[in-house]
């Protein structure tokens, strides 16, 4: 059973670390945060860092359920069900259950972060803090692009 989640280990590795590599420059420079109009409010490595780690997270959720549902449910069903069937039956029950498992669990992965997310302005920077939008007013929420 470990022998078929290696799959899993060396493809949330890579995800993580190819997030990590290809967003490093948003966390060194930080990422635009807007206040509720739309308006930039300025960078925030912070920001950057939660919008980073959740995507690496996202990332790790969204190859669970494929990478690990099926191959625990493959070893029961070779051992019953499926034992002494030819191969083309094992290949057909094995897309069948990959299928399933991805179109099941796989939005609902995908929808555990939201893309735009909002953030109080005082657990930024503080050079952010006491800005105030085109109304004079002061900014208490803004809103970054997680991405994906």
């Amino acid at each position: 059973i470990l022998g078929r989640l290696v799959p899993f280990a060396a493809v949330v590795s890579a995800g993580i670390v190819n997030v990590f590599l290809m967003r490093g420059n948003e966390i060194r420079k930080g990422i635009s945060v807007y206040d509720s109009d739309g308006e930039e409010v300025g960078k925030s490595k912070k920001a950057a860092v939660i919008a980073v780690g959740e995507t690496a997270l996202s990332r790790v959720i969204n190859a669970t359920p494929v990478m690990v549902i099926p191959p625990l449910i493959l070893v029961r069903l070779q051992r019953t069900v499926l034992k002494g069937k030819p191969f083309s039956v094992q290949t057909l029950a094995s897309l069948g259950v990959i299928a399933v498992t991805a179109f099941t669990a796989l939005p609902f992965a995908l929808a555990l972060f939201p893309q735009r997310q909002g953030i109080h302005l005082n657990k930024l920077e503080s050079e952010l803090q006491g800005k105030k939008n085109k109304d004079g007013k002061n900014v208490e929420l803004v809103y970054f692009n997680r991405g994906m």
